[in-house]
C-alpha cells in the first residue's frame, strides 16, 4: 500500500510541479494536442467506414440470411472499434512522447535540474535523431506487447461475470503498467538505461508503477484529458525515475516523498 500511496503521489507532483511552470505546461500542450487530431481522424474515419471495412473482409458471408448477416458483421465491427479504442489508449502515449521527444526532453531536464541537489540534469549525448530512433524502437515494443495483452483480455471478456468485473479492472492495471514504462523511457534514455533494464526496475515496484500509471489509465479514457495530463505525466514519471534509480531528490523525507527545491511542492 506504501508504494501505492507513493506512486500516486508522483502523479500529483508532476501536475503540481508543470502548474508552476506555465511556459513547460504549454509547450507540453503541443504534442498531445496533434496525437488527438490525428487519432480522432482515424477514429472517425473507422466509425464511417468501418461498416464496409468489415463487409470486404467476410465475403465469405454475402449469402448468409437475415438476420445472421447483420449480427455477425455488426458484432465485428463493434469489435473492431473496440479494439482501435484500447490500442489508442494504449499507443496515445507512446505516439505523443514520438511526436513530442524535443518537448518532452526539456521538460523531463527541468525537472531534473529543479528537484537535484546540485542543480544539474543527466544527459544522454546522443543526436536528437539517434534519440528518436531508440525511443521509436522502444515505443514499438510496448505496443506489441500491450496489443498481445489486449488480444488476451478482450478474449477474456468473453468469460460471464469475470469478463465483466475482474477483467476490465486488470486492464485498466495492465494498461497503467504500459503508460508508465512509456513515461519514465523519457527520463531513463537520458540515463542510457537500456529498456530491458527499464522493465527490470519497474517490475521490481510493480506497486509504485500502478500507483502512478494506473489512475493515469483511468483518466485517459475521458477525452481531451490525455492531452492536459501528459505534461505533467512526464515530470511526474522523471520524478519516479530519479526514485527507482536512487538518486537523491531535494530534500527527501523518506521514499519519494520528500520536498524539492525551487518551485516544486512536497507531497
Amino acid at each position: 500500500m506504501h508504494d501505492l500511496r507513493v506512486g500516486f503521489g508522483y502523479l500529483g507532483q508532476g501536475q503540481r510541479w508543470v502548474a508552476r511552470h506555465g511556459k513547460q505546461f504549454g509547450f507540453g500542450l503541443i504534442p498531445g494536442l496533434i496525437t488527438l487530431v490525428l487519432y480522432a481522424a482515424a477514429l472517425v474515419g473507422l466509425a464511417v467506414w468501418g461498416t464496409d471495412f468489415v463487409a470486404w473482409a467476410t465475403p465469405f458471408a454475402d449469402d448468409w440470411a437475415s438476420p445472421w448477416l447483420g449480427l455477425f458483421r455488426g458484432f465485428l465491427t463493434a469489435v473492431l472499434f473496440a479494439l482501435a479504442l484500447l490500442l489508442a489508449v494504449v499507443t496515445f502515449t507512446a505516439v505523443t512522447l514520438l511526436i513530442g521527444q524535443p518537448f518532452y526532453e526539456k521538460l523531463s531536464e527541468s525537472v531534473d535540474r529543479d528537484v537535484s541537489p546540485d542543480g544539474t540534469a543527466p544527459e544522454s549525448g546522443l543526436s536528437l535523431w539517434r534519440e528518436l530512433v531508440i525511443s521509436a524502437r522502444d515505443s514499438l515494443r510496448i505496443v506489441v506487447r500491450a496489443a498481445a495483452w489486449g488480444v488476451l483480455l478482450f478474449a477474456l471478456g468473453f468469460i460471464p461475470f469475470v469478463g465483466q468485473t475482474v477483467v476490465p479492472v486488470i486492464g485498466f492495471f495492465v494498461t497503467g503498467f504500459f503508460l508508465t514504462e512509456e513515461l519514465t523511457s523519457v527520463a531513463m534514455q537520458r540515463r542510457r538505461v537500456e529498456a530491458r533494464d527499464r522493465l527490470r526496475l519497474l517490475r521490481s515496484r510493480k506497486a509504485l508503477v500502478w500507483g502512478f500509471g494506473t489512475p493515469l489509465a483511468l483518466a485517459f479514457v475521458v477525452p481531451f484529458v490525455a492531452v492536459f495530463l501528459m505534461p505533467g505525466a512526464v515530470a511526474g514519471a522523471t520524478l519516479m525515475a530519479r526514485d527507482l534509480l536512487g538518486e537523491e531528490t531535494g530534500e527527501e523525507e523518506g521514499e519519494g516523498e520528500g520536498q524539492v527545491r525551487g518551485d516544486s511542492v512536497a507531497w
